[in-house]
């Protein structure tokens, strides 16, 4: 029980329907959908706009109750799927090894609940550190790392009070205990650039500016745009693209950096209608620095993403 302690002897002259009221009180309680203390925060899907994955919420058997299991749909797998933020905050990375929730996210929202994201495959930072996150910000890949059997994304939420919410609520869909409901993401489709889309009106997204193979991992937010750092697994290259979200169409300065270190860094900059780069080195098992600016708005990485 947890609690302020009470003194024995006040105990053993308290009525009985005191002592079950007090006991009642401090036992801690799991958080539902409707309870106070539950999530006050909207949450999208954890997946690429417009993907559709089962959110399976097992019960009875499933620990910690309430907890998700997002997997397969029809003949699509989800095994190396892209994981983002379901809701803003600063997420803090975790690995667990062989055990338990393997490589996994926990992200701490600003009116104090949390969300995890577990049996991660890869994560965007390593292990102690942390990232502030927008909604959409992607922080790592679905794999099957510590206690899980197969590959799959293990979805927390829950309440400022640590307690699970047992009916947890995505993208407009709650999911309660015993249900398993397909839910397609929204998460970035708005226009925010975080799913690697051009946001605003720009035609354009950073995996297409990339190419083949290349898939989001990390973005910064500028004023009147958005760097991307992307990653090709099957050659080991990583890309750098800047999209403008602001005068798209219209000559202006914009710039795309990446450097793997222990190299010189290579950049593409001038005065461009839709984007920089993109910004192409082979990188693999590097740390590497990246980043960008529109106008006179920057942002420079530290080393990151190493390996």
């Amino acid at each position: 029980m947890t609690g302020i302690p009470v003194r024995q002897t006040a105990l053993k002259s308290a009525p009985l329907a005191l002592l079950l009221a007090l006991t009642t009180a401090l036992l801690p309680q799991a958080a539902s959908a409707t309870s106070a203390g539950a999530l006050a925060t909207a949450h999208k899907s954890p997946f690429n706009c417009g993907k559709t994955f089962n959110a399976n919420n097992w019960s009875p058997g499933h620990n910690p109750s309430g907890s998700i299991d997002w997997q397969n749909y029809g003949s699509g797998g989800i095994n190396g799927e892209t994981v983002r933020a379901t809701a803003s905050g600063t997420a803090y990375f975790y690995d667990k090894g062989n055990t338990s929730y393997g490589k996994w996210v926990e992200i701490r929202h600003g009116d104090g609940t949390r969300t995890r994201y577990a049996h991660l495959s890869s994560m965007v930072r390593a292990a102690g550190g942390s990232l502030s996150v927008a909604q959409g910000t992607p922080i790592g890949t679905v794999g099957s790392t510590g206690g899980s059997q197969a590959p799959h994304l293990h979805y927390e939420q829950r309440t400022a009070g640590g307690a699970m919410d047992t009916s947890p609520t995505v993208d407009g869909v709650t999911v309660s205990l015993g249900q398993k409901k397909a839910i397609k993401s929204s998460n970035g489709c708005g226009g925010g650039g975080n799913n690697g889309g051009g946001g605003g009106s720009n035609p354009y997204t950073a995996a297409q500016v990339c190419g083949s193979g290349f898939a989001v991992i990390d973005s910064a937010a500028l004023t009147g745009g958005r760097a991307y750092l992307l990653y090709n697994k099957g050659n080991g290259y990583n890309c750098v693209v800047t999209l403008k979200t602001a005068n798209v169409g219209k000559a202006s300065s914009v710039s795309a950096f990446l450097e793997p270190k222990g190299t010189s860094r290579a950049t593409n900059s001038g005065s461009f209608s839709y984007y920089a780069g993109p910004v192409k080195r082979s990188a693999p098992g590097k740390c590497v620095k990246w980043g960008g600016s529109v106008g006179s708005s920057s942002y420079t990485s530290i080393f990151e993403h190493c390996g």
